[in-house]
């Protein structure tokens, strides 16, 4: 399938939920639903069906996500995607899961991750990954690096660089898109696809309610390894923030297309690939640095 633009809501629960899936599929957008409703993901395939839409879910590694993938094909239900989704990606859990998946779910486009660097998407293509997610804490949300002293934080352009030399398959950056511009430099760098949290969340179309705090809106924003999302404070590596409410998601992907027409335009030509053939320098500093006086 191809989609409007190489941007997918990150699967968060305060960034994607059945509604918006249902929105984005209906016009030209990728998602990948959360794995945190497990109960409700094989009937969340069903309803998609039905409306003539692609499924697309997440799911994890422990024994009962086994009998997910065991019901599934029981009621030869096969989702068009279904996404391996834990913290640290390059392990032999997501290599098991992603050869008992390829084994009983035959046509689904898998998706493995987050790894960090060139072995890891070595191993999870060999083991049947059709795409890898590329990131290791670098969200707005997440706080992996300060916390255990591991991830891509900082760096995350670079992984990116350095995992897509060693794919033969699609890369998709996770985290660390801060700005509409760092989506085309990720495509730059070997990216297929970028996924988002922090740009996405704050929409009248995301999970949650609007909080007004001294005149201003707000809505709550969560990492998936917070312990608003465990629901207990144990292995936290995540944090919780209220971002400025942003109104409507389809003005926001309007601009994201808009910027990336322009990006190609700078980089003259008219698709993505003249992204991937322009010069770069590498700068000490972020851009922002110089708009503080």
């Amino acid at each position: 399938m191809t989609f409007n633009i190489p941007v997918v809501p990150a699967n968060m629960q305060t960034i994607i939920d059945e509604k918006l899936a249902i929105w984005l599929a209906q016009n030209g957008y990728f998602y990948i639903m959360h794995r945190f409703d497990e109960d409700d993901r094989l009937d969340f395939v069903k309803r998609m069906h039905s409306l003539g839409l692609f499924a697309s879910i997440s799911v994890g590694v422990k024994p009962k996500e086994y009998q997910l993938i065991d019901d599934l094909a029981a009621q030869n239900l096969v989702p068009e995607y279904i996404t391996i989704d834990i913290a640290h990606g390059h392990a032999q859990t997501v290599i098991d899961m992603l050869k008992y998946i390829k084994q009983k779910l035959s046509g689904v486009f898998l998706i493995a991750g987050n790894v960090g660097t060139p072995e890891g998407v070595r191993e999870l293509e060999n083991a049947g990954a059709d795409a890898t997610k590329v990131g290791i804490g670098p969200g707005k949300a997440c706080i992996t690096k300060i916390k255990t002293g591991f991830g891509t934080g900082g760096w995350q352009l670079a992984a990116v660089r350095l995992c897509a030399k060693a794919a033969s398959k699609p890369i998709i950056a996770d985290g660390g898109i801060r700005t509409n511009g760092d989506i085309a430099k990720s495509v730059r760098f070997g990216a297929s696809m970028c996924m988002i949290g922090s740009l996405f969340a704050g929409h009248d179309e995301t999970p949650g309610e609007i909080i007004e705090e001294d005149g201003k809106k707000y809505k709550v924003y969560f990492g998936s390894a917070s312990q608003y999302q465990k629901g207990e404070y144990k292995n936290v590596e995540g944090k919780k923030l209220l971002l400025p409410y942003k109104g409507h998601i389809v003005d926001t992907l309007r601009e994201m297309h808009e910027d990336l027409q322009s990006s190609i335009s700078y980089a003259g030509g008219k698709t993505l690939a003249a992204l991937r053939k322009v010069d770069y320098v590498i700068v000490k500093n972020s851009i922002f640095n110089g708009d503080r006086y």
